[in-house]
């Protein structure tokens, strides 16, 4: 007999078991959006200043900094994260997205002690990078165990979370830098950076309660436990033969993707259909740095401060609340209104527009108040447009458009190239931006237009549409080798093969009744 199993897009309440885990998993992102916002205010800090640069009474600020210290303040966090992304599909081999995080937390304990007990620069600079370390794990697991978490139809909001927590992070990092940037003794920067104990402390102890990914268990051969896993993430939203469609399906995927397999796994990202995959993931990542919002975060309220605009500090505040609210639209729009192809090409096309702008007001007349307002004006668009649409929809897809053997290896090593640009981003800017390099000031924006131009070419020419696809059904896809245009027109046969199985076990498990009571009836 046929099965009659219906597949129904739960809402989100129903999948409030799910949600809870995905926010304790993903709230690790908002260490790096901290981290990122109340370092990089600490260079337009006098109590910072006094330690780590040096007195300029030509300065706004009666302090300046050398380029080289803002440079590695910035880019040695940058290159631990390279590191440890590029090292978390070897690590993840042995050990789960768990056990990934529990690590970084752990690590992310010593880099802060090292950052708050130490007044050389030299030792600040190692600080960092351990920090790096701690924070390549945190975003490259907790963003992987999402996407595979997550049910098919709300994995983009999901993994969105990413920039939900990451701007919750920015905010509250700017807040506290508000409330001690007049502080002229070194707790003025030592009490940001002794918040960066929070966000792991409570991932540290909200991971004893969330289940490992089933995923990965499956794919290590611990199926009972995978099984329980799913079961504990499903609760209250499907049971029953829903339920056993999602796990036979599961099952198939694995299978499939254990006959594909070649060689070791950083190889096969490099092979067949893998190669496209991993080059799509790797352009998906590429776009966040292209779009020039790392240059905006680390260094917009030292921009705002030597562009002369007075509480730069509250500007940086307002506009990291703006890209809050970006983030709540972005996540509704991918759930209602269009996919994560259409959202990207928006989002691309109103970050160049906005850095056009801001570049074209400096080009006029750098030292106006006109132009400061614009700067300020456009710069929190900038943000709107970002985290509503490119940052929300980034994560996302470049997690879903791997492999499911693979996905560990090629986000991580994807992210590794996202952190190799942000340095580079990082290292490069204070040479365009300070006074005394080459004090282009907003014109910088004209590098940055052109980049989100070239980002749409992309997204329409090669991004296809994934949107409601479970990860199983992208893997048979991609498989197939079907061009981006085609992908929403792709009809799957991995669902209709898992319905098949269903219904072979109940048939053989009807026969097995029947014959237990022919059994029983011929013994009376």
């Amino acid at each position: 007999m046929a099965s009659t199993v219906t597949i129904t897009e739960t809402p989100l309440w129903a999948n409030r078991r799910c949600l809870i885990f995905a926010c304790i998993i993903s709230s690790a992102n908002m260490q790096y959006g901290f981290d990122s916002a109340a370092v990089g205010a600490l260079q337009a800090m006098p109590g910072f200043l006094k330690v780590f640069g040096y007195e300029d009474p030509t300065s706004p600020l009666g302090y300046g900094i050398d380029s080289t210290v803002q440079q590695l303040i910035t880019s040695l966090l940058t290159l631990g994260s390279f590191v440890s992304s590029l090292c978390a599909g070897y690590f993840a081999s042995f050990f789960g997205r768990r056990e990934g995080l529990w690590a970084a937390c752990i690590l992310n304990a010593v880099a802060v002690g090292i950052q708050i007990g130490t007044d050389s620069a030299g030792v600040l600079y190692l600080g960092r990078l351990m920090l790096g370390f701690a924070n390549g794990f945190l975003v490259t697991f907790s963003n992987v165990y999402t996407s595979e978490v997550a049910p098919a139809h709300l994995r983009g909001v999901m993994v969105a979370l990413f920039a939900y927590w990451v701007n919750i992070g920015s905010i509250l990092g700017s807040v506290v830098d508000n409330y001690t940037k007049d502080r002229m003794d070194k707790l003025s920067y030592r009490i940001p950076l002794a918040c960066l104990f929070i966000v792991p402390t409570f991932l540290a102890i909200g991971l004893f309660f969330v289940p490992e990914s089933p995923r990965w268990l499956l794919h290590k051969g611990k199926d009972q436990q995978a099984r329980q896993s799913l079961e504990k993430l499903r609760y209250g939203a499907i049971e029953g033969e829903e339920l056993e469609l999602e796990w036979t399906e599961m099952i198939r995927g694995v299978e499939e993707e254990k006959k594909i397999a070649k060689s070791t796994p950083w190889m096969d990202m490099f092979r067949g259909h893998d190669l496209r995959r991993t080059l799509l993931c790797y352009g998906m990542i590429a776009c966040q740095t292209a779009s020039g919002v790392w240059f905006l975060i680390a260094y917009s309220t030292y921009f705002f401060s030597i562009a002369g605009i007075t509480k730069a500090f509250e500007y940086s505040i307002m506009q990291t609340c703006i890209g809050f609210l970006g983030v709540n639209v972005g996540m509704f729009a991918m759930r209602h209104l269009v996919g994560r192809r259409t959202i990207l090409i928006i989002g691309a096309l109103a970050c160049g527009l906005c850095e056009l702008a801001t570049a074209i007001a400096a080009s006029v007349d750098q030292t106006a108040v006109s132009t400061g307002k614009v700067l300020v004006g456009f710069t929190a668009l900038f943000q709107f447009f970002y985290n509503g649409c490119v940052g929300a929809a980034s994560y996302p897809v470049a997690t879903e458009v791997v492999s499911s053997r693979l996905r560990a290896w090629t986000v991580g090593s994807a992210t590794s190239l996202g952190y190799v640009l942000a340095w580079l981003c990082g290292f490069c800017t204070p040479y365009f931006i300070n006074p005394e390099d080459l004090n282009w000031g907003a014109k910088y924006g004209y590098i940055w237009a052109g980049s989100n131009f070239l980002c749409i070419v992309f997204f329409y020419l090669f991004m296809p549409e994934m949107k409601g696809r479970s990860l199983e059904e992208l893997d048979e896809i991609f498989e197939a080798g079907t061009p981006a245009r085609k992908f929403k027109q792709y009809e799957c046969r991995i669902f209709e093969e898992a319905m098949h199985d269903i219904d072979a076990k109940n048939m053989k498990s009807g026969k097995e009744r029947d014959a237990a009571v022919h059994y029983e009836e011929s013994t009376a």
